[in-house]
């Protein structure tokens, strides 16, 4: 499905990735993992086209990435995208008239399993329920690639659950789901895949159960390993 080509990264004279070669494919769930600064977001929003490589290709199927990729890819940034004054449901309508494959119904199911109100406000919402309210909004799509970047990160465990029940109980096993996370020991039995970068840089790309197998490690403990640490 994504194919990155020599791709390189630079934000002025900081280069964010270098020269990265990969390929990942339908089907799976795939753990891009890091310190923070390794590139992880970088890497997620040249995928979905937010940003552009400074030197190589991606395509994605078979297409360089732009308008038409863009309209196969639902991605949720690590960084809340509506602007606080929006009603919820002026999110969902907004989201409606922008992606033909935005499902009503779905939104409205998961706005009530994630125990949240349409008529509340943005701002009014606090760091988890806004989690929550922005991922409904993103897996409400059709899309064949969900990419998805730190969707627990700073909320509680409560919250945590209901995120990761509503994430792989709404995207279908023939999907591709990316996904970045410092919660490894928490999400690592959910990877198919696992893709460690390091300053800009892919050092391993493996089957997760065959690497587990290999080391006869946790992919958190490979991950201490290899950094020295776990985020």
């Amino acid at each position: 499905m994504i194919k990155f080509e020599n791709v390189s990264k630079s934000y002025g004279k900081v280069r964010a990735l270098n020269n990265i070669n990969t390929q990942i494919s339908g089907g799976k769930v795939v753990g891009i993992l890091g310190p923070n600064g390794s590139g992880k977001t970088t890497f997620l929003k040249l995928i979905q086209g937010y940003l552009k490589p400074s030197k190589g290709k991606i395509t994605v199927f078979d297409h360089e990435v732009g308008s038409e990729t863009k309209a196969r890819i639902s991605y949720l940034p690590d960084k809340p995208f509506i602007p606080t004054d929006y009603k919820l449901k002026e999110a969902r309508d907004l989201y409606k008239k922008f992606f033909d494959d935005f499902d009503l119904k779905k939104f409205d199911d998961l706005i009530k399993l994630m125990q949240l109100d349409v008529e509340s406000k943005v701002s009014d919402l606090s760091k988890g329920m806004s989690e929550k309210f922005h991922l409904a909004l993103i897996l409400s799509r059709d899309a064949d690639i969900f990419v998805i970047d730190e969707p627990i990160a700073g909320v509680d465990l409560l919250a945590r659950d209901m995120i990761m029940k509503a994430i792989f109980s709404n995207i279908s096993e023939d999907k591709l789901l990316i996904i970045t996370t410092h919660l490894i020991d928490e999400m690592e039995s959910l990877f198919d895949e696992v893709i460690f970068i390091s300053k800009g840089e892919i050092i391993l790309q493996s089957n997760a159960e065959e690497l587990r197998m290999e080391k006869s490690k946790s992919i958190a403990e490979i991950y201490k390993d290899m950094y020295g640490y776990l985020s």
